[in-house]
């Protein structure tokens, strides 16, 4: 089984997490940016971020056989913050490079005036660059949400093929997909979606254009849970080609349309800066 998790956080992860990975199947992901865990306080904070998941986290990923790629943004909960909204201004520095597959994550958390303003920006900085946008659906008033955002996307200048709508769930897999836009699903322990309520809605609604990612973030998640679809899926009489589609074919036809995906893993660079992921010696 070859996986791709389209949205997982490993900044937040340990390196016997990539290797868990490997062990189960994954060969590629893809790291959105979000939040520091606690407020930053200047956008150069942001800056420094931006460069390790450009620069430490694929060097980190290809010790263990995994392509890495990343996604860009001001995530909606500190675009309220307005000493973080000047990064908008230095972000289309950041967004020619060629590990950067897309615009995100951007979106709603609270739906507040700022967040309006940022995601109708990052939209337009997408479409400027030819990136594709993941978009965070809020947790709270979701299906509210995810319309706001449906309609904000409609006005931009991204089309909606173009966006992949993530966290949905059984509220809000309907207008998503009537929306004409890519179907993202979160799977966690205790949160959001778990595999079996996932494998439902795949029944129900199909396998096109829909991805399923592990998140794997700072609190209680499990980087594993992209497998543990797959093998409910097997489990629950989907094939293997359907599988194959949801965890593997799906996020490569979407972040594909960056035209900067790379999934040759390329030989591991003993250091990165002068740093290893070593520790100790003989």
């Amino acid at each position: 089984m070859r996986i791709f998790d389209p949205h997982i956080h490993m900044t937040s992860r340990t390196t016997d997490d990539y290797r868990a990975m490997y062990d189960s199947g994954v060969r590629a992901l893809v790291e959105p940016s979000f939040w520091l865990g606690q407020p930053r306080t200047s956008p150069e904070s942001f800056f420094d971020y931006f460069d390790a998941l450009l620069g430490w986290e694929p060097f980190r990923a290809a010790q263990y056989g995994i392509a890495h790629h990343c996604t860009l943004a001001l995530n909606p909960k500190e675009a309220n913050d307005p000493r973080c909204t000047p990064v908008l201004d230095e972000l289309p520095r950041y967004l020619v490079k060629d590990g950067v597959v897309a615009v995100g994550e951007i979106g709603y958390d609270s739906m507040t005036p700022a967040e309006d303003t940022a995601l109708a920006a990052q939209l337009q900085l997408a479409a400027d660059h030819g990136l594709p946008a993941l978009v965070h659906t809020p947790h709270r008033d979701k299906l509210s949400g995810l319309r706001r955002t449906i309609d904000v996307v409609r006005e931009s200048a991204l089309a909606p093929d173009r966006v992949l709508l993530d966290h949905l769930n059984e509220t809000t897999v309907k207008d998503a997909a009537e929306s004409g836009s890519w179907l993202g699903f979160s799977i966690y322990p205790d949160t959001k979606m778990d595999e079996d309520r996932m494998v439902a809605v795949l029944k129900e609604h199909g396998t096109e254009k829909v991805l399923v990612n592990s998140a794997a973030d700072w609190g209680n998640s499990d980087p594993l849970k992209t497998r543990k679809v797959g093998d409910a899926m097997l489990a629950a009489g989907f094939g293997a080609d359907d599988v194959d589609q949801v965890l593997w074919r799906n996020p490569v036809a979407f972040y594909g349309l960056s035209g900067r995906l790379q999934l040759d893993v390329p030989e591991p660079e003993a250091l990165h800066k002068g740093n290893s992921i070593l520790r100790g010696g003989e």
